[in-house]
């Protein structure tokens, strides 16, 4: 499972070092440049393709070829990786509509074709799970492709903005050492794959609601966040490696989060270096005092927690 969210992980991290050398904007100019049109669709074009080949090539390789057909797989992972689903493509498709921006393309354009690479990239992905064994089509999961970049162009239309961004946190745990071959055995392989430490968050933006209540800052957000632990497998924990060992037993659980948060994109700046830096920190959440409440009937306080 991690190789292949390694793989997207590696693909967002490059993607992003490149838009990094472009201003960020979140107007729409609407003063269409082909030049940079042709340098958009030429870039996309190759990622896609490249990073679909690579898949195709290296992540299948040990598995067996059985045709197109369905998978179930609902109850895997607390549902932790279907929340990344959405927010891969939140975030795929927030750098592709701003890319289209950058191309001085109506605002419509922009969002719609922009907003949806990130859907159009994981569905491939999906479709391609689709025909090995090992995978299958998760109609759940191409929901949560879908979620997440509605979540994105449904604001972008009805606000012209990000009222509620989709952000991610991740923090090490220890049950990763237990089985580094699924959990990850590196710390950047850990981040995709221990699903133990993700957390996925909802940031409002609260002058965006409260519009006229100027004590607040324009930059202030209350976010609500969701994670689980426990998880040493998909759906069940397994008491015996492979080679024979006991494993520890560990509960399962599933963990709700509230805490303050810091919108980057409302924070005014004439520096494009700045403009760029904070458009990639939003979408990420800040460790900040968090209150946590989980399904074994803990209440917790963090004072900082990522």
């Amino acid at each position: 499972m991690f190789k292949r969210l390694l793989f997207i992980f590696i693909f967002l991290c490059v993607f992003i070092t490149l838009k990094a050398q472009s201003p960020v904007d979140t107007t729409y100019s609407e003063d269409f440049k082909p030049g940079r049109m042709g340098l958009v669709a030429g870039g996309g074009s190759v990622f896609y393709g490249g990073m679909l080949t690579g898949l195709a090539t290296v992540w299948y390789e040990d598995n067996n070829f059985i045709g197109f057909h369905f998978k179930n797989d609902n109850a895997g992972w607390l549902q932790i990786d279907k929340y990344g689903h959405a927010y891969t493509t939140y975030a795929m498709g927030k750098l592709g509509m701003n890319a289209m921006r950058w191309t001085g393309s109506k605002r419509k354009k922009a969002i719609w074709w922009g907003g949806s690479y990130g859907f159009l990239f994981m569905t491939s992905v999906e479709i391609l799970d689709g025909h090995y064994a090992e995978w299958g089509f998760s109609p759940m999961d191409a929901v949560a492709n879908a979620s997440g970049s509605l979540l994105l162009i449904g604001q972008e239309l009805a606000f012209k903005k990000q009222i509620l961004t989709y952000k991610f946190s991740y923090h090490h745990t220890e049950l990763a050492q237990l089985r580094p071959g699924l959990l990850g055995d590196s710390d950047i392989s850990r981040v995709v794959a221990d699903y133990n430490g993700q957390t996925f968050w909802w940031s409002l933006n609260l002058r965006s609601v409260f519009k006229h209540q100027e004590y607040l800052p324009k930059w202030l957000n209350i976010a609500g966040g969701y994670g689980a632990y426990g998880m040493l497998s998909s759906e069940n924990n397994p008491r015996i490696y492979r080679d024979g060992a006991f494993l520890l037993p560990v509960e399962r659980y599933r963990s709700y989060y509230l805490s303050l948060d810091i919108d980057f994109d409302q924070i005014p700046t004439r520096s494009k270096f700045l403009k760029s830096t904070f458009f990639f920190l939003n979408m990420i959440k800040v460790p900040l005092p968090t209150f946590e409440v989980n399904t074994l009937g803990e209440r917790k306080f963090h004072p900082f927690f990522f």
